[in-house]
């Protein structure tokens, strides 16, 4: 078993590696394309070196994490609690649907004027952003997830005369947590997105802001770097998630 997940992860790393070489010889080897338009692996490589040196990556990466996480945690606070409540009570489900409906499909991007008009330049815009991009999914999720409860657990649950309290504790959130960790999972990239849209706009830090000044600055190695990280940085919390679903389903 252990053998055939070192050759899985070993397949995975082939075709990166192919489309970094093919990357290096278009924009380094032959440069086909200017590197103001975007850069080969070598310039990418040189940036990195340098944000690395001067300490500045460390930092946004850090403030660009700290927001995710503060994000996702009023996202999650709000998001369960009201999942568990609305999907336990049926008139206040029905009673809230419309609203749901209306603000769901919204895009997070499109509360950046007010977020800026309500909070200002700095940390408060990007959390917002994340908070309306991610509360919804982990919302639908925890739904979902009390509507899937198995009936005979509740009937016995009732049988043995627990109390609503108990049924909620005891039967109720146990049954519903693989889909709120699947939609904690789901919106943890959003999160990203959210933030990088935020820092862009109404931040003056993070890897979204570095992106942006960077591009100003035509710094298109600068660039691809923090691209590149935002992707690490998903994969590092897809696979943190990914573990917290294979303890719960096995």
């Amino acid at each position: 078993m252990n053998n055939f997940r070192d050759e899985y992860k070993k397949e995975m790393l082939i075709l990166p590696i192919i489309l970094i070489i093919i990357w290096y010889f278009i924009c380094d080897y032959f440069q086909l394309i200017p590197v103001y338009m975007f850069p080969g692996p070598v310039d990418v490589a040189t940036s990195f070196v340098k944000l690395i040196v001067s300490g500045k990556l460390f930092k946004d990466i850090f403030e660009t994490i700290y927001k995710v996480l503060f994000g996702m945690l009023l996202a999650s606070v709000v998001g369960i609690t009201l999942g568990i409540l609305l999907g336990w009570f049926n008139r206040l489900e029905t009673l809230c649907k419309l609203i749901i409906s209306i603000l769901r499909p919204i895009p997070p991007i499109a509360w950046i004027p007010f977020s800026i008009i309500w909070f200002g330049i700095g940390v408060g815009p990007a959390v917002f952003i994340i908070f309306m991009g991610c509360v919804f999914p982990i919302l639908l999720s925890t739904i979902d997830g009390v509507h899937r409860t198995d009936p005979v657990l509740i009937e016995a649950a009732q049988s043995f005369g627990a109390s609503n309290s108990q049924m909620l504790t005891e039967v109720i959130i146990p049954s519903s947590l693989p889909y709120i960790v699947s939609g904690l999972k789901i919106a943890t990239g959003i999160a990203l997105m959210c933030t990088i849209s935020g820092e862009m706009i109404g931040s003056s830090s993070g890897i979204g802001y570095m992106i942006l000044t960077s591009t100003n600055l035509f710094d298109t190695g600068s660039t691809v770097v923090g691209m590149l990280v935002i992707g690490v940085i998903g994969i590092i919390f897809d696979y943190i998630f990914t573990k917290i679903q294979e303890r719960i389903f096995w």
